[in-house]
């Protein structure tokens, strides 16, 4: 008789994103979730340079500091997509790994791959002496989950950054772009390369993250249909 896998049911599963997103939001900003704090960050400081890179450009140098800072240089390239890759492009990384963790079974395969572009983007790009050393060891754990430990460590690893992703970005494009606009933010220099305001960029930027967020939970929690092919005859 086929082995039938049984799927968690979207409630209780939702259930356990609840209980993470709570003690993710309760110790966070202390020590305990720095380290996933400023893999957001380094995230964000990411998509800056793929985006640069795709879009024709050269990225001269990344960093990425401890106090959860980081910025990106770069030389030519589409200067809109790559202003607008930061704060989007690492909300739907972290929704991508999220619904990964939820729904897909190479939860190892995926973490693993993870690791190594961490590692790639840090050997190519990074400059400064703590975003080399955190980017290395950062994607040396998680080869070394993928690698080690059982497939459910994969599995919740991935959970964990999707969830700190939807917590943190768009947290963090309110303070940076609404309730602090004078900030030299991303959408600052959007507003004063290609016109409007600060805040109007920060609220569309806002909008769409929170509508990332909620499709990829709809996504994430939705149940598998049964596949009648799958199922074996009968044992005697």
């Amino acid at each position: 008789m086929a082995h039938i896998e049984r799927e968690a049911h979207p409630i209780l599963t939702l259930l356990g994103l609840l209980a993470i997103g709570v003690l993710l939001t309760i110790f966070g900003g202390t020590v305990w979730t720095a380290p996933l704090e400023i893999l957001i960050v380094f995230f964000h400081e990411a998509a800056h340079a793929l985006m640069t890179v795709l879009t024709g450009g050269r990225v001269v140098e990344m960093a990425v500091t401890i106090d959860q800072g980081g910025h990106v240089i770069s030389a030519g390239g589409n200067r809109f997509l790559i202003l607008t890759a930061g704060y989007l492009g690492s909300l739907l990384i972290g929704a991508a790994l999220l619904i990964a963790g939820m729904r897909s079974k190479h939860d190892r395969a995926i973490l693993l791959a993870l690791g190594v572009l961490v590692a790639l983007i840090t050997v190519f790009f990074v400059r400064n002496m703590f975003g080399i050393t955190y980017g290395l060891l950062a994607a040396a754990l998680m080869i070394g989950i993928a690698r080690l430990l059982p497939e459910i460590a994969s599995d919740y690893t991935l959970r964990l950054i999707g969830v700190m992703s939807l917590l943190y970005v768009p947290a963090d494009i309110f303070s940076d772009t609404i309730d602090r606009s004078h900030l030299h933010s991303d959408a600052r220099m959007l507003a004063e390369e290609f016109g409007g305001t600060t805040m109007l960029w920060g609220g569309l930027w806002l909008s769409m993250s929170v509508a990332m967020v909620v499709i990829s939970l709809l996504i994430g929690l939705r149940r598998r249909r049964s596949s009648p092919s799958n199922i074996g005859p009968p044992s005697p």
